[in-house]
């Protein structure tokens, strides 16, 4: 129904946005890392919306994303997955990291999110496998660098950087986020960015 509200912050709180637009306030669901990425009240703001409809409840889901509000669409497909599920599991990671977990099979990151165990992960790997992949993840509109393009060479080098370390046994949420801490620069190899990243892993 609505593509997008954006509208002045009237409130937050861990779970939940109060949003001005029009002189309405919008009571918006959002996850925990939403809104801890979110300004200050009375900061404008565009969030992109879901919203659920049924006979009992009218309810808006923001992103701060459209890349977001996508990988939500594709959770709340899989069977034990509602709204709920999703906004859990993107408070404990972004769309990347969760397409890497995904393509990875690593059960273990999704079922971080509150309420989520692990069979119920591993049931969201079984399902969106085959429409979320690694190669998903590492296109430059969805990369896990956005920066990334064709020639950019730290790009190309981080992203395998990335793979190397899932093949060693960490998490995919680990691994990205231990390659971005490493702060490639452009002639650095996957040996150097490695070296790096292993820093923040230990």
């Amino acid at each position: 129904m609505y593509a997008y509200i954006k509208g002045t912050i009237e409130e937050i709180t861990e779970d939940n946005l109060v949003l001005e637009a029009g002189q309405i306030g919008y009571n918006v669901k959002i996850s925990a890392r939403t809104a801890n990425l979110l300004g200050g009240i009375g900061e404008s703001v565009k969030i992109y919306t879901y919203t659920l409809v049924r006979e009992d409840a009218f309810c808006l889901y923001g992103f701060l994303t459209k890349d977001d509000l996508e990988i939500f669409k594709k959770l709340i497909t899989v069977n034990g997955i509602g709204p709920k599920g999703g906004l859990a599991i993107l408070s404990v990671m972004s769309a990347d990291e969760l397409r890497f977990a995904i393509a990875a099979g690593d059960a273990k990151a999704i079922s971080k999110a509150p309420g989520v165990g692990a069979r119920t992960a591993e049931r969201v790997i079984l399902d969106l496998k085959d429409k979320v992949s690694l190669e998903d993840a590492l296109k430059p509109k969805t990369a896990v660098f956005p920066d990334t393009s064709p020639g950019d060479h730290a790009g190309k080098e981080r992203n395998e950087a990335v793979e190397a370390l899932t093949a060693l046994g960490y998490s995919a949420a680990d691994a990205l986020r231990a390659v971005r801490q490493a702060d490639a620069a452009e002639d650095d190899s996957v040996e150097d960015i490695l070296k790096a990243a292993l820093k923040y892993l230990y």
